[in-house]
């Protein structure tokens, strides 16, 4: 399960012109702002390139001047091989799941202008240079291919591949969701082998999805979806060697070999790393393959006593081989200095801070390069930290949200940064964070919402019943009087290490929220225990009550917010998305004497209803603890409903089934609970398209006018 992150401007721009923030101008495309796609440093670090309508752009970083057009055309990504000699071109999409897509990819050959069509023009998925530069690796209908560039000729590695059966080098539905990504093979360093993991997915319960669309009799959607405690597809590792064209299987039978979810290349030829689990993602094996001989070794073992964030890996090696490793082991995401051989060398990083993002490592200042949160929870700032020494310097703005993208010799940076109360940035920046030249501003975005009587998130904490300090935010109208009482609708995501209380912008929600603060409600958000970037003390403390103490901290805080002055306590209301439609829906169940109204967009109402690897992940199997399934289900607590309640949900959500609204129906139905809900035909778990997000939006606004 992922954040659903909400986009409101999705239309053209039109010129409206009024003094409040309204739901017609966020549609229009009124707010949208300004950015820079697709950015990626050249070889040697000196010039960059991004994405424009008229073709991939090459720029200075020195002067920050457009040296012209690299291709021509229209393209929507593009990858250059590691010599950047050749460049793979995405010229058409359509998605399948969340990371998932079909494309037609074309091969431009910079030195010769050649375009060769990769797999003759038809479609394929996640296809990869090798590192000599000389072939492209893909996949299409679940087999693996490389096809050599030279030649044109298309090699097929494997021939079984079948849908809702078996996919080579690809991953299966719950993989791509909760590992978070598709592909699943890697090119060894020489360009001589491709490691790769079969998923025989045969025995996994299908799901099936009717798709209306206008037809007289539905078509489905069918496709194998494991949930929490049933079977997953059976996984192998596999080597394929080009110089004999044979494909041997891995013996991982000494080691933990449920889950295989990564697949790494090393510093050296003839090596593969897999990181691997148990079904209890408690530990991870990080295993080298000699893709020579196909001989397996275990560097070392990632061990936790909740669980180890698979789904989040940081590693890279360094041109020793030695490594990095991101790990939550004392308590805070830091990393770790290995020796090629796996034994431990340093901690790198230490603090009551994390490491949220790693950009790369600088072999000439021994510095590696990240984004932490060294300036508070709520802020991310860039830095650079000695491996040897541990000195870290600040090179970013040190409040609000600051990434990074590096040259290729760290000698320059574009930064992007935004705080609640500004819009993004992009300043080009040396490698001491000294400014060479701002790129990209949102000035004139700011402008036009300051016109329109926009307010900021003004940010504070508030204390839940086990001591913690819990971190939240509240936007009040712009005439705040602290004499009047004003009713009060709190939003939140909840899930397990994910914030909603960030020193960010918020082109999304934030619109929307500023529209009702105009209508005269104060609009908050706290995030609660199992949220992220704390600790793991905070962030585990849900760990096989998963939905509990999220709960009860979603109720603290509203009780604290009745309890102030300027806050009406009979009117309190709670939205949120998926897992915060969860937590809306115990809420408004739970916590039925505090919250008046929930609204509850795509909501999980029964772990038992959700994935094996995300559910299990945080409550283990339902067999193994069946009371942290039902203590926490929506469903569980019907009987409990009095406020207003809203329930929303696409009948195609392929990761939220519609199967969890009906069940939750059909529980209020039984206990004669009187509630709205609205379906949305053939929508997934985004809902979105047409005049879809508009409408929603309305509704939205209207059920909160109606009834907070």
């Amino acid at each position: 399960m992922r954040k659903i992150i909400i986009s409101l401007c999705l239309l053209g721009t039109m010129a409206l012109s009024g003094q409040e923030i309204t739901l017609d101008k966020i549609y229009s495309g009124y707010y949208r702002g300004n950015g820079i796609a697709g950015i990626a440093s050249l070889k040697g670090g000196e010039n960059y390139a991004v994405i424009e309508p008229t073709g991939i752009a090459k720029y200075c970083y020195k002067t920050s001047q457009k040296a012209g057009n690299i291709v021509d055309g229209s393209f929507e990504s593009y990858i250059f091989s590691d010599d950047e000699s050749k460049i793979l071109l995405l010229k058409e999409s359509e998605p399948i799941y969340r990371h998932s897509f079909l494309g037609k990819f074309d091969v431009k050959d910079l030195k010769s202008g050649t375009v060769i069509s990769l797999n003759n023009g038809d479609f394929v998925q996640e296809p990869t240079f090798s590192p000599d530069g000389t072939k492209v690796a893909f996949i299409a209908d679940n087999n693996l291919y490389y096809q050599d560039l030279n030649s044109q000729k298309i090699t097929q590695i494997t021939a079984d591949g079948q849908k809702n059966s078996i996919l080579n080098g690809l991953a299966d539905w719950v993989y791509e969701e909760e590992f978070g990504h598709a592909r699943q093979y890697e090119w060894t360093k020489n360009s001589d082998a491709i490691v790769f993991i079969k998923s025989d997915e045969t025995a996994v319960p299908e799901m099936y999805i009717p798709i209306y669309n206008k037809q007289l009799y539905p078509s489905e959607m069918r496709f194998k979806y494991p949930k929490a405690g049933e079977t997953n597809s059976t996984v192998s590792a596999q080597l394929y060697r080009l110089d004999s064209g044979k494909v041997t299987a891995l013996d991982l039978s000494g080691f933990k070999n449920y889950y295989l979810p990564n697949v790494f290349r090393t510093a050296k030829s003839d090596e593969i790393i897999l990181i691997t689990s148990e079904r209890t993602q408690n530990a991870s094996d990080v295993l080298k393959v000699n893709t020579k001989t196909g001989k397996i070794t275990k560097l070392f073992t990632e061990t936790d006593e909740k669980w180890v964030d698979t789904d989040n890996v940081t590693l890279e090696f360094l041109e020793d081989n030695s490594f990095i490793w991101g790990s939550e082991r004392d308590g805070f995401r830091h990393l770790y200095w290995y020796t090629p051989d796996g034994k431990l060398k340093k901690q790198i990083t230490k603090g009551n801070w994390e490491i949220t993002d790693y950009y790369g490592y600088n072999p000439k200042t021994k510095e590696v390069l990240v984004q932490t949160t060294q300036k508070g929870s709520i802020n991310k700032v860039v830095s650079k930290i000695n491996i040897q020494n541990g000195k870290s310097a600040i090179i970013s703005n040190t409040e609000g949200n600051n990434r990074a993208n590096f040259s290729g010799n760290y000698q320059y940076f574009i930064e992007t940064s935004s705080t609640a109360a500004r819009p993004f940035t992009y300043i080009l920046k040396d490698g001491n964070g000294k400014t060479v030249k701002e790129l990209q501003n949102n000035n004139q975005l700011l402008q036009k919402l300051q016109a329109d009587n926009m307010v900021t998130r003004e940010f504070f904490t508030i204390p839940n019943n086990a001591g913690d300090q819990m971190n939240a935010w509240v936007m009040k109208p712009k005439n705040f009087d602290p004499n009047k009482k004003y009713p009060l609708f709190m939003f939140q995501y909840s899930g397990p290490g994910s914030q909603s209380v960030s020193n960010s912008w918020d082109g999304g929600n934030g619109l929307w929220f500023n529209h009702l603060v105009q209508q005269g409600y104060i609009v908050a958000c706290v995030d609660g225990r199992g949220t992220g970037y704390k600790g793991t003390k905070y962030k585990k403390s849900t760990y096989l009550n998963l939905g509990k103490y999220e709960t009860e901290d979603q109720i603290t805080a509203a009780q604290w917010f009745g309890r102030q002055s300027y806050i009406d306590a009979d009117r309190i209301g709670i939205f949120g998305w998926s897992f915060g439609g969860y937590m809306a829906s115990l809420a408004l169940t739970k916590g039925a004497d505090v919250f008046k109204v929930g609204i509850a967009v795509a909501p999980v109402t029964n772990w038992r209803y959700y994935d094996t690897v995300y559910t299990e992940r945080f409550l283990r199997t339902p067999q193994e603890n069946p009371k942290g399934y039902d203590e926490n289900s929506p469903t569980e607590y019907a009987e409990l409903m009095k406020g207003k309640f809203l329930l929303i949900h696409g009948t195609a959500d392929d990761n939220v089934h519609f199967q969890n609204a009906l069940e939750f129906s059909e529980a209020l139905i039984q206990n004669k609970k009187q509630f709205e809900f609205m379906a949305y035909p053939d929508k997934n778990h985004g809902i979105f398209g047409g005049n879809t997000r508009p409408q929603l939006y309305q509704k939205m606004t209207d059920f909160i006018l109606q009834n907070l």
